[in-house]
């Protein structure tokens, strides 16, 4: 094919995964990473590779020269960090910024963008496009995601790229090289680390569908538009830690009792206590009580089902697959 594609963030878990399947489907590839020590990993692909740092104009101007299609996967994916407006804010908004500055001067037509369901307005469920951006400015990666999707939008226009934005929920399942947010809340799962139900639910995608997704949109997706690629019905912990019982019954899991907003609350001020201490992220925080409790991630997808024809396994299924794969085949060495 003519078309040379470029992947940042391409030994993340989405990226590494998207690169999979562009190179399946014949594409040439440019599988690109911030850190040398991450490199190796795509070996894998036995594909072109580049040094890529979204914060480094120099680097990106390097690597896009004669790039037609680029997917912009690598960002911040933190929830919680010590220094967050450098470490999280600055790194996803400003390096949207340095990003499509680059594959402006490069001449890049086509962006695929990678948002989130962060930067959607949960005050109507289902959420969907239409609604609008997430008010809730309490947590610096939420900001990010929502400052950044529009960003790309606008600059998208400002530059004329043709520029399509995809927003992932929790991506878990095969191939990882190391554990992403979202698939460590699946191995603690499976490890009986998950004690509490603290009524904070989640919406789990197998994160090869959303790579698919992600080429569906470069294929099909219009310009200036966003695609949830998403399931439309979450999952709590209780619920989730059933089906890992149903599925390894030898585990003995537990299914976690629920706890009381107060509790939680008074708890999670003490790991934030402990935070400064330690300067390790605390495993519950008071924002995220105050955001997400009691919160139902509900997605209505319909636009990305008509648009792209956006078909990911249900939530069970996408949750089984991932618990398989963590129990089976993923080395915690790794």
């Amino acid at each position: 094919m003519n078309q040379k594609v470029l992947v940042t963030g391409a030994n993340g878990h989405l990226g590494f995964n998207l690169c999979k399947l562009l190179i399946d489907k014949g594409y040439r590839v440019i599988a690109t990473y911030r850190n040398p020590k991450n490199k190796n990993i795509l070996k894998e692909l036995n594909c072109e590779t580049s040094h890529v740092d979204i914060m480094n104009s120099q680097s990106m101007l390097a690597a896009f020269k004669g790039v037609t299609h680029l997917y912009a996967i690598g960002a911040s994916f933190k929830m919680w960090a010590k220094k967050p407006k450098q470490e999280i804010y600055d790194i996803n908004v400003e390096g949207t910024k340095k990003l499509f500055e680059a594959a402006t001067k490069c001449g890049i037509k086509n962006i695929v963008y990678v948002s989130s369901v962060a930067a959607l307005n949960f005050k109507n469920l289902p959420a969907k496009e239409s609604n609008g951006y997430n008010s809730d400015r309490r947590n610096w990666y939420y900001n990010s995601k929502n400052d950044s999707d529009q960003l790309a939008l606008s600059l998208g226009k400002k530059y004329g790229i043709r520029t399509v934005l995809i927003l992932p929920s929790a991506m878990i399942g095969n191939k990882a090289h190391r554990l992403s947010y979202s698939n460590r809340l699946v191995y603690q799962i499976l490890n009986g680390k998950m004690i509490a139900d603290t009524n904070i639910t989640l919406n789990w995608i197998d994160v090869n569908d959303v790579a698919l997704g992600a080429y569906l949109a470069m294929e099909k997706g219009r310009n200036g538009e966003r695609y949830i690629l998403a399931n439309e019905k979450h999952t709590s912990i209780q619920k989730s830690v059933t089906i890992a019982a149903e599925q390894f019954p030898e585990l003995n899991l537990k299914i976690p009792p629920k706890i009381p907003k107060l509790l939680l609350y008074c708890i999670a001020t003490f790991m934030e206590l402990g935070s400064k201490i330690t300067g390790k992220e605390p495993l519950l925080q008071r924002e995220y009580i105050q955001m997400f409790y009691g919160l139902k991630q509900d997605f209505n997808i319909n636009k990305a089902k008509t648009e792209l024809g956006f078909r990911p396994k249900d939530s069970k299924t996408a949750l089984i697959s991932a618990l398989q794969y963590l129990k089976n085949d993923w080395d915690f060495k790794n």
